[in-house]
């Protein structure tokens, strides 16, 4: 994570198929440096099933869009020249880029083979529905349009744990494959029994050839679009052993640090933190219980206890490790965990990640450029919030967290940074105010509110670093010193 470090998160789920945000990414860059955005979070890059996917129905990981394979050369995103583009780009912006690394599955396979499976029960994995039988399933990936380019490695069905689809039967289900070895990973989530299966065909990491090809994998993939790491879908369902591992054995063969962040999808810091333990940190997670407070403060309005914002969240029990975020694609409206913070919290949200001193804070694409083409109403505020943190979010921080319904917190600024130093209040029923103390190092100076709140107020620090700060009737006020940085 790199200091005062900002994430973006460069998609969301309704993004055209036009095969251009690599071209715009590329001519982003230099705006994302301006406002502030150290590393970029690309979606998966490589080729899926069908043209129009965002990803994560993966079909070749070697495929960045250069091979004629399911129906087009290209990905939604564009060609492997265009990702090779955007990334020097942003490299040249000083902008770090962290690739979406789907491992847990594949689909889309090329032909189909013969195995015996046991079906089991979708809420109990561990419930066998009847014995053993043979079914024809989709797991022979040979990427005929690649021709072993960059890799030879075939996929057959004993390099997986369960598959979704029986052809010869036209039947779908959960299938756990039988086999010499085969059977779910132990070290996974235990939802459902236990959760090593999500979809599609199941990649089995107790194979030893699995391992030795994904790891080949990521380190090809670093080594061959410079990149500075990964961000890591679906974590709670593969081996927590082959995370680990999987980043301790790519980085050795590096110099520069190769980052990687977990989406470990469980509102539960207890849980969070046995993922961090049992992987040894060789990862940050995004801040689930983080996400779901702000969601939960959004829904219920002033019913909401805002002393209770942090509580229960990986900021909190493991602040260097947490990845601060409001939405992503998945918690977006009409996506398969649709948790949105609703829009009028959302200012409040973004200020409590950004100028908090704790936590790698992301933004979402959709908060800040729109979803499905619209304009967001958020990027004014983002930008302003930006600025702050850049020029002013630094020393040590206070937090006002005693009133149910206003909040604050207290960054007190350091020598570093001329005029650095703020203040933070967020209301969620009616007009606040709250006497905080800035630190006599900030005595006499004149403080203004940066988002528009209060646009002709300006107030004093008095001698012992007091002052009284307002807040607006469910909004979040942001105050920092007249003097330009």
């Amino acid at each position: 994570m790199m200091k005062n470090g900002v994430m973006m998160q460069y998609f969301e789920w309704y993004l055209p198929n036009d095969g251009n945000l690599w071209k715009k990414l590329a001519e982003d860059a230099p705006h994302l440096s301006k406002i502030g955005v150290t590393a970029v979070w690309v979606p998966p890059a490589y080729k899926t099933t069908e043209l129009g996917g965002v990803g994560y129905s993966t079909y070749d990981l070697y495929d960045f869009g250069e091979f004629d394979q399911k129906g087009s050369v290209r990905t939604k995103y564009g060609t492997r020249e265009e990702f090779d583009a955007a990334i020097r780009s942003l490299h040249k912006q000083g902008i770090k880029v962290y690739l979406d690394a789907v491992l847990n599955h594949k689909t889309g396979a090329d032909e189909k083979e013969t195995f015996y499976v046991k079906r089991v029960s979708a809420e109990n994995r561990y419930e066998e529905l009847g014995d053993a039988y043979e079914i024809e399933g989709w797991t022979h990936f040979t990427f005929p349009g690649r021709g072993k380019k960059y890799s030879d490695f075939e996929w057959h069905w004993y390099h997986f744990s369960g598959i979704d689809y029986d052809a010869r039967r036209d039947e779908r289900g959960i299938f756990r494959i039988e086999g010499e070895g085969k059977g779910w990973s132990r070290n996974v989530d235990q939802e459902k029994g236990n959760y090593d299966y999500l979809m599609f065909a199941n990649v089995d990491y107790k194979h030893p050839e699995v391992v030795r090809e994904v790891t080949r994998w990521g380190e090809w993939v670093i080594r061959e679009f410079h990149l500075d790491g990964f961000r890591m879908d679906a974590v709670k369902h593969i081996s927590r052993d082959f995370v680990a591992g999987f980043l301790r054995n790519v980085r050795k063969n590096f110099q520069h640090e190769v980052y990687a962040v977990g989406e470990c999808w469980k509102n539960d810091d207890g849980e969070l933190s046995f993922f961090l333990n049992e992987t040894e940190e060789q990862l940050d997670l995004f801040d689930v219980p983080l996400h779901f407070n702000l969601h939960e403060a959004s829904q219920k309005g002033p019913d909401y206890d805002l002393r209770t914002i942090l509580q229960g969240t990986l900021v909190q029990t493991h602040p260097t490790l947490a990845v601060t975020f409001v939405d992503n694609h998945d918690s977006q409206a009409g996506q398969s965990l649709e948790s949105p913070v609703a829009d009028w919290f959302k200012p409040a949200a973004y200020a409590l990640i950004l100028l908090h001193k704790e936590g790698y804070p992301c933004i979402f694409y959709g908060d800040y450029y729109g979803v499905g083409g619209e304009n967001s109403i958020h990027r004014g505020v983002i930008d302003t919030l930006l600025k702050v943190r850049r020029e002013r979010a630094y020393g040590e921080q206070w937090d006002y967290f005693d009133e149910p319904h206003v909040i604050g917190f207290v960054r007190s600024g350091d020598e570093q940074h001329p005029h650095s130093g703020l203040v933070v209040l967020i209301s969620n029923q009616g007009d606040g105010e709250k006497t905080m103390n800035v630190g006599k190092l900030h005595a006499g100076e004149r403080w203004l509110e940066a988002t528009g709140c209060y646009p002709n107020e300006q107030i004093t620090i008095d001698p012992e670093g007091n002052a009284t700060f307002r807040v607006p009737a469910g909004k979040a006020a942001v105050w920092h010193n007249t003097a330009e940085p």
